[in-house]
């Protein structure tokens, strides 16, 4: 019978608080006595765990480091779908644009749709800190205007705009040259239940 390398694996605390990145390891089973060269072997062996592990942590510290505004920067276009209130869905193509600012904790952004029968044109302004997003945004189209706020985490935004009779969620999903778009409208009277949208970095 061959008996299987144990296996390890190690949390790594993350930079967000309450995360934990998993790093994993194979040791070999010792044996009862080691001779000198055994011994080298072994103290070679845990060394390069060691390094493993700073590379690890020095990654996952890395990943988090970056500013979620960052990964937004640039042209983006692409199409999805609209569910309007009478119950009809209908195709839209988008085109957003992110402005980051050199700092990586301010954005400007506009995303601007149009499917058969409604467009709309969404420009906001935010500011990260510390995990948290708030600002302010206005929809040119039907001249209304209010305020954002949430959170991000790594390569998710998630934050609901506001104003004085709307409000709706909005979620960015951004993996390399792909982002995802969902916005779900909380107000009847908005004319639209929500939008799913797949964009690509021009």
């Amino acid at each position: 019978m061959v008996l299987r390398q144990p296996r390890q694996c190690l949390h790594v605390p993350k930079r967000n608080p309450g995360m934990l990145g998993r790093c994993c390891f194979d040791f070999k089973r010792p044996s009862v006595r080691l001779s000198p060269s055994r011994w080298l072997k072994k103290f070679a062996g845990i060394a390069a765990l060691s390094v493993s592990l700073a590379v690890c942590i020095a990654d996952s510290s890395h990943a988090q480091g970056i500013a979620p505004f960052k990964r937004l920067a640039g042209q983006w276009s692409g199409s999805g779908s609209i569910d309007l209130t009478d119950g009809r869905r209908e195709p839209i193509r988008c085109r957003a644009s992110y402005d980051v600012l050199s700092d990586q904790r301010n954005l400007q952004l506009n995303i601007r749709c149009a499917s058969d029968s409604y467009n709309f044109d969404l420009r906001a302004s935010a500011v990260y800190s510390a995990g948290s997003v708030s600002g302010t945004w206005s929809e040119s189209t039907r001249l209304v205007a209010g305020t954002i706020a949430g959170r991000a985490d790594g390569d998710h935004i998630h934050v609901v705009a506001k104003a004085a009779s709307f409000s709706a969620s909005l979620s960015l999903a951004t993996h390399g040259a792909r982002q995802s778009v969902v916005i779900k409208a909380h107000s009847a009277d908005a004319g639209i239940k929500g939008v799913s949208i797949s964009l690509r970095r021009r």
